[in-house]
């Protein structure tokens, strides 16, 4: 324990600094937090953790002090400001003389978990395991006890009987969750009743959306173990007119996070703003020049910020002035960003237009090439098609010649038995022409099928001697396209059915040639 004639003057400046901060934050008293302090080795980070963590008698604070890395150095041309220097009337007038430099706020996202805590080794646990099962066991029993007389543990940290309660580390979205019932319990508030628009997400998300959406950014930072933190919150935070503004603003133009600093994230957050006493809140809103200046940083200013306890009217007029005052740059910025999206959706509509016109120009050559192919497949098939139909009525020709030269002359008079068969054609011509008995049916149909060349031979006079016309391809089989039919009785006389024409038909016959239609019969026709 200090002297109790202690004098702050004798410690350096880095030293007051950090004691301020230290009381600040926990408020405790000197005598507590120097020999803390010493400990630590000035490290008032360390020793703000090792307090709320309750655990500087079993954790050696020199050790890990002398782990962790030293604190920044004092910005060029700023000299840090000490217990003794925010008592004095100078400090009023050194800060008016300061820079007028933007105020610029980090982005600032919690360590993680397997960060803060580190594993021991595995024989030290081994050998710390009875001691960590006779832990476990106490603090489920003190928990029982706690959640029975939920009045004890605040009487008994208020009378420094007690340590603070160990935080369990969450993710920020759950820090936050947490933090907000915690708020409604402390505050007697019904649950989700939503009276403050807090932002359900973590410090880094809020502040992405605040800039994304340039829209202001309200932090709350409080300290459960600080005096002023319930009147602050019963006066001048729950006040009808703040609580009303926020939820207004909170519509259009603001977001709201708040914190508690026994929380990893919103410890780690007062540190980086700087922040040495509590209750704290801060307005933070997007401003290029501090992003001009950052080089392309966060570019996120602190434009208001109240430290300690305040009225509900002061906090409200100086809220509104630092709005008023900042929204003209911010109306600018946001028409600049609309001007910027309404750009960018006239390019996208303009390359979606190209995009249409080059795909229906995709589709017109496409239909076109389609169309030409069709046609030219048309044109091919039909080509095909003739070649086909005339190579078949090459082949009909020729077999015709061929077996119109061998169809025996008509029998004479001579000839007693020969048959007398008389043909209606197609034409509708009725020719009678004899046969010999013992002619085949075939002959007959012969006959029909080369009728138009034995016709003109006869009446040329030319016998079809003169030169013997080729025989028929190889493989070539005639096919009639008629029939023979007597129709009365009707019968038909197939030729495929063979057998000799006196036996079939007679002595005489009246026969009727009717068409078989067939495929080449259409292709003629078509063709024709």
């Amino acid at each position: 324990m200090p002297d109790p004639n202690f004098d702050i003057t004798s410690l350096s400046e880095e030293q007051q600094l950090a004691l301020q901060q230290f009381t600040s934050v926990t408020d405790s008293e000197l005598n507590a937090a120097v020999p803390l302090l010493q400990k630590c080795q000035w490290n008032a980070q360390i020793a703000i953790t090792r307090f709320f963590d309750g655990d500087a008698d079993t954790v050696d604070p020199a050790a890990e002090a002398a782990r962790a890395p030293p604190p920044p150095p004092p910005q060029a041309g700023r000299r840090p400001e000490t217990l003794i220097d925010s008592l004095s009337p100078r400090s009023h007038s050194s800060r008016r003389s300061h820079d007028q430099r933007p105020d610029t706020v980090p982005r600032i996202v919690p360590t993680p978990e397997s960060q803060l805590i580190r594993p021991l080794p595995f024989p030290f646990s081994l050998l710390l395991l009875p001691f960590n099962l006779t832990y476990t066991l106490l603090h489920r029993l003190l928990g029982t006890i706690t959640y029975l007389f939920p009045f004890l543990p605040r009487l008994l940290t208020r009378f420094r009987l007690s340590p603070p309660p160990r935080r369990r580390h969450l993710n920020p979205r759950d820090t936050t969750a947490r933090f907000i019932r915690d708020f409604e319990t402390e505050y007697a508030l019904p649950p989700h009743s939503n009276t403050l628009p807090f932002a359900e997400s973590g410090y880094a998300q809020a502040f992405d959306l605040a800039k994304r959406d340039l829209k202001f950014l309200l932090v709350v930072l409080l300290s459960p173990e600080h005096d002023d933190t319930a009147q602050f919150v019963r006066d001048t935070l729950l006040a009808p007119g703040i609580v009303a503004y926020l939820n207004d603003s909170a519509r259009n133009e603001l977001v709201l996070w708040a914190g508690s600093v026994q929380d990893a994230e919103a410890y780690q957050v007062a540190s980086g703003l700087g922040v040495t006493s509590f209750p704290y809140a801060c307005l933070v809103v997007h401003s290029p020049a501090a992003e001009a200046g950052s080089g392309g940083g966060a570019g996120m200013t602190r434009v208001a910020k109240f430290a300690g306890p305040i009225t509900a009217h002061d906090f409200l007029a100086k809220m509104r002035e630092a709005m008023a005052k900042q929204r003209p740059e911010l109306e600018g910025l946001r028409r600049k960003k609309r001007e910027q999206m309404e750009g960018r959706s006239i390019l996208r509509e303009q390359a979606s237009a190209y995009e249409r016109s080059l795909a229906q120009d995709r589709e017109k050559a496409r239909v076109k090439r389609e169309a030409e192919a069709e046609k030219e497949k048309a044109g091919r098939e039909e080509r095909e098609r003739g070649e086909r139909i005339e190579e078949v009525r090459r082949k009909r020709e020729a077999w015709r010649r061929w077996r119109a030269r061998g169809i025996p002359t008509e029998p004479g008079s001579e000839v007693k038995d020969a048959m007398r068969i008389s043909l209606r054609l197609l034409s509708g011509e009725r020719v009678v022409r004899k046969f010999r008995p013992e002619a085949e049916v075939e002959e007959v149909y012969a006959f029909v099928e080369c009728y138009d060349l034995i016709q003109g031979s006869a009446a040329s006079g030319d016998a079809m001697e003169e030169k013997e016309p080729p025989e028929p391809e190889a493989g070539y089989e005639h096919e009639f396209g008629f029939r023979l039919v007597s129709p009365m009785p009707r019968e038909v006389y197939d030729v495929k059915d063979g057998g000799r024409t006196g036996d079939r038909i007679g002595r005489s016959g009246n026969l009727v040639v009717e068409k078989v239609v067939g495929d080449d019969d259409d292709d003629e026709e078509e063709e024709g």
